[in-house]
């Protein structure tokens, strides 16, 4: 064979596997919902566990009914707590979505925090200047979802608490919760001045005893797991944080432990998974979800499938 057409013929190779690859992602592996099962030895001794399910980045489109009869189904794993860390919304309609795939949790104890697209609708973005910077975060759009009528679904008829920027407490199945989160990092709405005076009211109102503060579990809950929160997290006390944001990197290289980008501060070995997150001398676990949508205009994933995550809460070893 010439040289002239050895280079056509490759190039046409590599255009072909480009080409199915795009199209595995963009029409296969989005729709490849999956659970990912974690085991998390956090409970006090002879403690009964619990089950958490971890719902990120819905970005939900009311055509998506894939998408919907999926969340719906996760009603099978009867959850003992449902902690949504945000981006629930992906269109100006993804109300109706999102309440149609969370009407059978209704009842169920739950917390959420918001990400930006909670506030603002979706647009178009160059993919590729995430491999060389963050995303710009500076922005004077007006929100144009409907939060308002989010958290009143949430709040008035699943019966879920508002973390953003604040703590709140439950407790599920004898084991004693204090929650705390933030509004969203990576826009820089995140206010960690006002945590430690929203935990001091919780643990004063909630009427537990100061004497019986090793049984309470602490878990932070926030979308972007930017360094400053994590650390802060973990040194408020919390055994425990949960996130998303990432989408796992969304595209990956098959067999790679690192995903190629973040999109905030996180170690890419790290954005998405269960790992451990220290902070001088304190550790927590740190679970964050690759998500279960992507925006509107980048409806591909590749090596990294949209998640639930499902959490079994069990006694640390004595």
């Amino acid at each position: 064979m010439r040289p002239g057409r050895a280079v056509a013929a490759t190039l046409t190779g590599v255009a072909a596997a480009g080409a199915a690859a795009f199209a595995w992602g963009a029409l296969v592996e989005r729709n490849r919902f999956t659970v990912r099962h974690e085991i998390v030895p956090v409970l006090e001794p002879g403690a009964r566990p619990l089950t958490v399910l971890h719902l990120s980045d819905l970005h939900m489109a009311p055509w998506q009914t894939a998408k919907q009869e999926f969340v719906r189904s996760l009603i099978r794993y009867e959850p003992d707590l449902i902690v949504d860390t945000g981006d629930n919304l992906g269109h100006t309609d993804g109300l109706r979505g999102v309440e149609y795939a969370l009407a059978p949790f209704a009842g169920i104890p739950g917390v959420f925090v918001h990400g930006s697209n909670d506030y603002h609708g979706p647009v178009f973005k160059n993919p590729f200047r995430y491999f060389v910077t963050l995303e710009d975060v500076r922005s004077s759009r007006r929100a144009d979802l409907d939060t308002a009528g989010m958290e009143s679904f949430f709040e008035n008829q699943l019966g879920w608490l508002n973390l953003n920027n604040t703590a709140r407490a439950i407790e599920i199945r004898g084991t004693r919760i204090e929650l705390f989160g933030t509004n969203d990092a990576h826009r820089d709405w995140d206010r960690l001045d006002l945590l430690p005076g929203a935990i001091e009211e919780v643990r004063e109102n909630v009427g537990w005893s100061a004497s019986s503060r090793d049984d309470v579990l602490s878990i932070g809950v926030t979308h972007a797991p930017y360094r400053r929160i994590l650390d802060d997290f973990v040194n408020q006390g919390a055994e425990l944080v949960l996130a998303g944001h990432t989408h796992g990197g969304q595209v990956r290289i098959p067999g790679w432990p690192a995903a190629l980008v973040t999109n905030c501060d996180i170690p890419a070995d790290q954005a998405q998974g269960l790992s451990h997150w220290r902070s001088g001398q304190h550790d927590a676990y740190l679970n964050v979800s690759a998500g279960i949508g992507t925006s509107i205009y980048a409806p591909v994933r590749f090596a990294c499938p949209p998640e639930a995550v499902v959490l079994t809460l069990v006694p640390r070893p004595e």
